[in-house]
């Protein structure tokens, strides 16, 4: 079927601009515009979210100019297994940060918001998110339609028996004076229930957000610097089936070359618009 007549319209402009070079408001503009018409005219949208949809929320992303990571490398030591579960010290740190993030009860924002349109729409296939923070969840998604590749912080996992409760039953231990809580069914190490660097990601969820990408003819990716894999891997593979690629970021990505348009500007403003929930 012929794209529609705007759509194609946006589409020619947009791609003229990009070829020579021009990152402009209007171009920018045309993204945003072009962004919109595919949202509006594609029926199996899967949408692969990152840190950079988190951040108005209050939650730092981990490689930006102000990341968790870039300001903190203590915390990217406690975010690798091996140093985790040798240092008890870190642990102790590690959990004054989880209470402290779940005293903060941060919200979904504009961004986490507009993506539920898509879904009331009944448009989504899925999201495919590397946030661990359930914020989609509290903006109103289905569970099921919520993939979580790296895990969730409001859960624990003990990594001897593997013993799942919710988070805030270790976190009041905490508060109650334990400075690192241990399994009370074996008395091994406690985690969040988190995917952390050199543990393997649980495969089910990933063959799941790979046929997502498969299933769709369009797919949104939204505040990731696409640099993390397998989670970005996604994205390729949506491409390679077929599907129109538009990328929302803060700064370009080093997938921009898969992309059918190309947004860099503040997520939870220009989300909204493409989304079709604000005018542009």
């Amino acid at each position: 079927m012929p794209e529609p007549e705007i759509l194609a319209r946006v589409r020619a402009t947009f791609s003229k601009n990009r070829q020579n070079g021009r990152v402009t408001y209007e171009s920018q503009a045309q993204a945003i515009e072009l962004a919109k018409q595919l949202v509006a005219t594609s029926s199996k949208i899967t949408v692969l979210t990152g840190a950079g949809i988190s951040t108005d929320s209050g939650i730092p992303d981990f490689r930006g100019p102000n990341g968790l990571w870039t300001k903190n490398p203590d915390a990217e030591r406690a975010a690798t297994l091996q140093f985790y579960l040798q240092d008890a010290q870190l642990r102790n740190r590690s959990w004054q940060t989880r209470l402290k993030w779940i005293n903060n009860n941060p919200q979904p924002n504009d961004g986490h918001r507009a993506l539920l349109a898509i879904e009331q729409r009944n448009a989504l296939v899925a999201i495919v998110t590397q946030n661990v923070d359930e914020l989609h969840q509290r903006a109103g998604h289905q569970p099921n339609k919520v993939l979580e590749v790296h895990g969730t912080l409001h859960r624990t996992c003990c990594w001897g028996c593997k013993d799942r409760r919710p988070m805030t039953e270790a976190l009041a231990r905490v508060q109650a004076g334990e400075p690192d809580p241990k399994c009370e069914l074996c008395g091994g190490i406690l985690k969040s229930d988190t995917i952390l660097f050199g543990q393997s990601l649980d495969q089910d969820v990933m063959d799941q957000a790979m046929q997502a990408s498969t299933e769709c003819d369009l797919f949104l990716a939204v505040g990731t610097s696409l640099s993390v894999f397998p989670a970005c891997n996604t994205l390729p593979r949506a491409k390679t089936c077929g599907a129109k690629i538009v990328i929302v970021n803060g700064q370009p990505t080093e997938m921009d070359k898969y992309a059918d348009a190309i947004i860099n500007a503040p997520i939870s403003e220009v989300l909204p618009q493409i989304c079709g929930v604000v005018n542009s």
